[in-house]
């Protein structure tokens, strides 16, 4: 006589219950390889088109009697932009010029150079100047647009500062100000505008070391002061209100301090506490 198949073991012309799980995790593998090479296949697909390719959706600024005169032309009255900007993702930009196959970077933002070159160049001859005009930043930036026109918002729109101001549109970090520190300490960003907000205080406020964007929008808020948050939101978020143990269950502290009868009084610094909300150089507590 011949011994059934156990459960668990192969039988004749069968699959176990432990080969069949190894099998089931084998195709599961196998389809999850095959979603993740579909995913990096469309990924690949849209950087190559949207990123390293001319874009057909934009067209370059026009200037009116001017035509293309390609970057190598830019280069050899610009070079110093020739070993810092291919790091720039503005080097990735290319635009196609209408009417032909040759895509535009140089001239994508500061529109056809033909006549600035048969000028001889200088600074704004017949060239665009994206610092003196946003709206050429903000047609590829299309999403930064709405920001700037929040009630609290830079006036870059109104032509008092530029993109520029906070943004190297030729370096090899887009997010450095010309001339300035990078925007990975984004308090010197900062600073060059607001140095009393940013200089140092005997007592500093924590939140202004992880950088000034933790409690503003760069661009444009619908809160006062480009603030992210209204009011007390904003100290909340770090600063949270817990009730009191006990007796005190009634209570509303927020650290170790009892603030029930505060709270009722206004905002952290709208009730002349809090005043000194980037650092104190009298109080721990931020008072002036």
């Amino acid at each position: 006589m011949h011994e059934a198949p156990r459960s668990g073991s192969e039988g004749a012309g069968g699959i176990g219950p432990g080969a069949r799980t190894a099998t089931r995790m084998a195709s599961g593998c196998l389809r999850a390889l095959v979603a993740c090479g579909v995913v990096l296949a469309l990924a690949m697909g849209w950087i190559s088109c949207s990123s390293l390719g001319p874009r057909a959706d934009l067209s370059p600024p026009s200037i009116e009697g001017a035509t293309y005169v390609g970057n190598q032309v830019c280069l050899d009255c610009h070079g110093v932009y020739a070993v810092a900007f291919p790091a720039n993702p503005h080097a990735r930009l290319s635009l196609a010029v209408p009417g032909t196959s040759t895509p535009a970077t140089c001239e994508a933002c500061h529109g056809p150079g033909s006549l600035h070159v048969a000028a001889g160049g200088g600074r704004g001859r017949f060239i665009l100047n994206p610092s003196a005009e946003p709206r050429i930043c903000l047609d590829c930036h299309a999403e930064v647009r709405p920001e700037f026109q929040l009630t609290s918002r830079h006036p870059v729109l109104e032509g008092r500062m530029s993109c520029a101001a906070c943004h190297d549109p030729h370096g090899m970090d887009v997010t450095k100000p010309a001339g300035g520190l990078g925007w990975a300490r984004v308090n010197e960003t900062c600073q060059g505008c607001h140095p009393q907000q940013a200089r140092p205080f005997v007592f500093e406020h924590e939140a202004v070391r992880e950088g000034c964007t933790v409690c503003h929008q760069p661009h444009g808020s619908a809160h006062r002061a480009l603030l992210t948050e209204r009011d007390s939101h904003l100290c909340l978020r770090c600063h949270v209100q817990t009730p009191g143990p006990g007796v005190d269950s009634g209570r509303i502290f927020i650290g170790q301090v009892d603030h029930t009868d505060r709270l009722r009084m206004g905002t952290c610094w709208s009730a002349g506490c809090h005043t000194a909300v980037h650092g104190s150089d009298v109080h721990p507590r931020l008072f002036y």
